[in-house]
């Protein structure tokens, strides 16, 4: 575990998102897609490390519940180097100037996935994913949307969530993004980079809020049936 979290600036390579397998699209709004970013062999130690949250959905990001190849992994994530390589591909000078925000996903409820674009006080949005084999199925695969009321208005073909590909996008009315339906384990580290240092700070207090709510939720659907349609990358 010493050995690999001391190449951790290896395992994220910023000149492997100018490759020419690299998605860059800029209309109708900025973003990209890079598969294969991850080592093969670093896999069994970022699931080994990846926290067991409770409750589905995105929590926000406490290094003491990951083990040290996740926790190397999201500070490589938010190093300058990368956050500006990201930044370039999605036409943002210097993203590594604004402040980040991290939340983790482990598991999903088929309630997830409802199409938005992300609220205004993010500037840009990267995910992660780190699940292995990937189903032969489009629900949990994330995907661009033309509109935000049709899942089959699609940009570019819908992304499976799996291991190594990053997905980062510039947020815009009218970035639309969202996926079909899913339950179950769906891994993902997201890095939001924020306009402000008050907006980082109201989203923290909002993710501890939300978490609360959502353990509460998970309870009541439990008990009552109850339903609802958070947002979800």
């Amino acid at each position: 575990m010493t050995a690999l979290v001391a190449d951790a600036q290896g395992w994220l390579q910023a000149a492997a998102l100018t490759h020419q397998d690299t998605l860059v699209n800029t209309e109708p709004f900025n973003f990209m897609v890079a598969k294969g970013l991850l080592p093969a062999d670093i896999m069994p130690s970022l699931l080994a490390d990846f926290p067991r949250l409770k409750g589905a959905g995105y929590l926000p990001y406490e290094s003491e519940q990951c083990g040290t190849a996740v926790n190397a992994l999201i500070a490589r994530l938010q190093e300058p180097e990368f956050a500006d390589a990201i930044g370039d591909r999605l036409g943002l000078d210097r993203l590594s100037q604004y402040p980040t925000f991290v939340s983790i996903s482990r598991s999903l409820k088929k309630r997830h996935g409802n199409i938005h674009t992300d609220g205004k006080s993010k500037i840009a949005t990267a995910l992660l994913y780190l699940n292995g084999d990937w189903a032969q199925t489009s629900e949990g695969c994330l995907r661009f949307l033309n509109r935000i009321d049709d899942f089959e208005d699609t940009v570019v073909p819908e992304i499976p969530p799996v291991y190594g590909t990053l997905v980062a996008f510039k947020r815009a009315d009218n970035s639309f993004h969202g996926h079909l339906p899913f339950e179950g384990e769906r891994r993902v580290i997201q890095i939001a980079w924020l306009v402000s240092a008050d907006d980082k700070a109201r989203k923290a207090k909002r993710g501890r809020l939300a978490h609360k709510l959502k353990q509460l939720q998970q309870w009541l659907g439990e008990k009552f049936g109850g339903s609802r349609k958070p947002e979800m990358h």
